[in-house]
Order: C-alpha cells, then sequence, then structure tokens
C-alpha cells in the first residue's frame, strides 16, 4: 500500500522519543510504583479565571464555529498584550490563534519551509521540533548548544552552522530541555547574523513566565528584528492549563497573511468558550504563574543540593523552565542507558538526553513538577544508583 512520504519523514519523531516515559507508564499500570520525574505538566491548579470564563461561555452558548484567525475578544486581548511588551502597534492582522503551541509551530513551519530548505536550531532542542522541520521536507541543522556556555546560543557557532539553504532558525527562550534564557544583547548578536543571512526567526517562548531571576528578552521585541520574526506561545505553563490547547503566532501582517489559509485549511478556529477563557486570562496577570516559579526554582535549588555529592553527577541550576538537565557522562552510561537502568533499578522515571539532541546524549532530564518530598526522593535514589555504578567500575578494575 503507497504512503506518503511525510510518514516516513516522521518515523521514530513522534513518541518513540518518549520510550522511557511510556515504559514507565507500563510499569505503573502492571502496578510497579514508579515516581515519574519525565514530562513538564505544572503540578498546581489552573488559573481560576478560566474556569469560571469558560463556565459563563458555555452557558451563553459559545459552541458554535470560530473563524481561522482566531475569536475577537481573543485578539484584542493579545493585541494588548503584545503592543504593550513591544511598544508597537500590534494589531488582529499580527496574529493567529492556534490550539496550543505545538499547532503553532507546526503550522508556521509550514508556511516558511519546504523540501530543499534547511531550518537551524539549537541542540539540545525540544523533542518534537525535528518533527515539526521535517515533516514540511526541510532539512534540520543542529547549532550545538555547549554547557561552558550555560547551553545559550553563540552567535559565531550559529554562523558556522549557516549552510546555502537555509531560511529559518527556530529559536527556545527559555529553553526546553536546558533552562537557558538569553539576554536582548545575545538576541542581538544572534539577529544580526539572521539578518544578514536573511533568516526568519520562529521564537518559541512558552516559558516567558517562569523566568527565576532577570528578566524576558525577545527578538520580537527588538525593532531591528521584528520583521522576520514569529513569536509563538500558550497558556499550557503562563497558566497551569495545558489541556486547554490555547496559543497563538505573532508575526509581520504579511507572513499571517499567508499564514491564515494554512491555518484555515487544518482547523479552522479553536472553540470559542476557550478562546474566551484566554482572553481574559491574558487579560491580567497570571494567577498561578508566581507561585509556579517559586516552587520551580526551589525545587531546582534542592536537586542541585542534593546531588552535589552523587558521583558522576553534575546537575546545575537552570535558569528557568520545569526542568534541570543533569551530566550523567562521567558515569559512563548514555543518557538513554542511565534513564533505562534507572527505571529497572530505581523505579525512576526521567527522560534521556538523546529524545532531544545528539548534544544531549549524555544527560538526563528531570522534571520539578512534582512536590518536594519527591524531589528529594529522586535525588536519593539517583545518588544510590549512581554509588552503584561507581561501586561496579572499581570491581571491575580489581
Amino acid at each position: 500500500m503507497h504512503y506518503a512520504r511525510i510518514s516516513n519523514r516522521l518515523g521514530g519523531l513522534g513518541s518513540d522519543k518518549w520510550a522511557v516515559h511510556l515504559k514507565a507508564r507500563a510499569m505503573k499500570e502492571a502496578g510497579t510504583p514508579i515516581l515519574e520525574l519525565t514530562i513538564g505538566e505544572p503540578d498546581v491548579d489552573p488559573d481560576p479565571v478560566l474556569a469560571e470564563t469558560v463556565a459563563k461561555a458555555l452557558s451563553a452558548g459559545r459552541i458554535g464555529y470560530s473563524n481561522g484567525r482566531g475569536e475577537p475578544p481573543l485578539l484584542k486581548a493579545l493585541s494588548r498584550r503584545y503592543s504593550a511588551r513591544t511598544g508597537r502597534a500590534i494589531g488582529a492582522e499580527n496574529i493567529v490563534c492556534f490550539p496550543g503551541t505545538q499547532t503553532a509551530l507546526f503550522a508556521v513551519m509550514l508556511t516558511l519551509v519546504e523540501e530543499g530548505d534547511a531550518v537551524l536550531v539549537g541542540d539540545p532542542l525540544y523533542a518534537t521540533y525535528e518533527g515539526v522541520i521535517r515533516s514540511t521536507g526541510a532539512d534540520m541543522v543542529p547549532v550545538p548548544l555547549k554547557p561552558e556556555d550555560g547551553f545559550h546560543m553563540r552567535a559565531d557557532i550559529l554562523e558556522q552552522a549557516i549552510t546555502e539553504n537555509a531560511r529559518v532558525l527556530l529559536l527556545n527562550t527559555p529553553h526546553n530541555p536546558t533552562g537557558a534564557v538569553l539576554t536582548a544583547d545575545e538576541l542581538a548578536e544572534i539577529g544580526d547574523v539572521c539578518r544578514r543571512h536573511d533568516l526568519w526567526i520562529i521564537a518559541d517562548e512558552v516559558y516567558e513566565e517562569l523566568i527565576f531571576g532577570g528578566g524576558f528578552a525577545s527578538p520580537l521585541d527588538n525593532a531591528d528584528l521584528a520583521g522576520r520574526t514569529i513569536a509563538v506561545s500558550s497558556i499550557s505553563k503562563s497558566h497551569a492549563a495545558p489541556g486547554f490547547r490555547s496559543g497563538w503566532a505573532i508575526g509581520p501582517a504579511a507572513f499571517c497573511a499567508r499564514l491564515l489559509p494554512v491555518a484555515e485549511t487544518m482547523l479552522f478556529g479553536n472553540q470559542p468558550f476557550i478562546a474566551d477563557a484566554t482572553a481574559a486570562a491574558i487579560e491580567r496577570p497570571s494567577g498561578v504563574s508566581a507561585a509556579l516559579r517559586a516552587s520551580l526554582k526551589r525545587r531546582a535549588a534542592l536537586l542541585v543540593d542534593a546531588l552535589a555529592a552523587a558521583p558522576g553527577i553534575i546537575c546545575t541550576m537552570p535558569e528557568a523552565g520545569m526542568f534541570a538537565f543533569v551530566d550523567v557522562s562521567a558515569t559512563g552510561l548514555s543518557g538513554e542507558a542511565f534513564a533505562l537502568r534507572l527505571l529497572d533499578a530505581e523505579h525512576l522515571a526521567v527522560m534521556p538526553g538523546s529524545s532531544f539532541g545528539a548534544e544531549a546524549d549524555g544527560f538526563i532530564r528531570i522534571s520539578l513538577t512534582v512536590p518536594d518530598e519527591d524531589i528529594a526522593e529522586a535525588a536519593h535514589r539517583i545518588s544510590r544508583f549512581a554509588a552503584g555504578l561507581t561501586v561496579g567500575k572499581k570491581a571491575a578494575r580489581a
């Protein structure tokens, strides 16, 4: 039977990257108690305004068809928010709404590149990025993000990675999985490279409100880069509402005019009652992000302290986000082998670095979205497992 080439391009790039997570879930369903620190799902209740507004919107009959760009109340709320943030007029012509950041990324990428093109992306990278890029037929070109640079993208390394057919830089700040946060100066330097090589910038900014110290910077807010930047985000992290699937893309009007028919062909609009709730949520400061940010920062510090003496383990403090990115290479195991053996030996599930690119192979990613006592217990199990590996090495040498 015949299959479209997209199914070949995406082979192994979907749930295969979550093999350790899926194995942990299967073990749990079979009755084995598993401490799960794999996915970044907020462990606080969603912003109360969401449920309140959804209930009112449903009662008001807001369940009809939407339009492809987004519901008027949400477009107005996004316009006000981004106009205030950028200091420029951002109107409905600069916005297209989507059910979540992932959908926005897919549609934006589909609008910008195709077979024969290339997309640059920092490596380590979020697990779905490779699929988003390859789905279009474009090639993915990794830009190494080095631990010694705090996983911050460097303009000179970006420049070295650029190929003749490069069209887009996919940028993620704050970064998943490393927690790195780019500064305005770093973005300006990166932007200079993009301008010289006529690259679009797609900026995934979903962790904007979860920075532990310092401010947030975006290429969209830089007037010199705004004409080549599309920012995507959602309420999944900022309002602890990943299941609402409500996101957006912000960019130049000419780009959004081309994006709109792609979005309409895919799904033709969000649910009006969810759009109303999203509008109400982003019209005011998030009711949950400050507390969530504080708990994530506290847990990250707890984990760093608890793993400081673990043999072969290097855990540094992230700058933002829901994860700690832990170097396990000195144990002699790859991140995948470490994660699989940790799951079997200690019934602790973490994500292997290999799910996030070649540069991450010697790392594991640990979710911070569990109670403090679970973070402490996870650190204990990792330390015990790593110590066992060290004992094994000494015995083998003897």
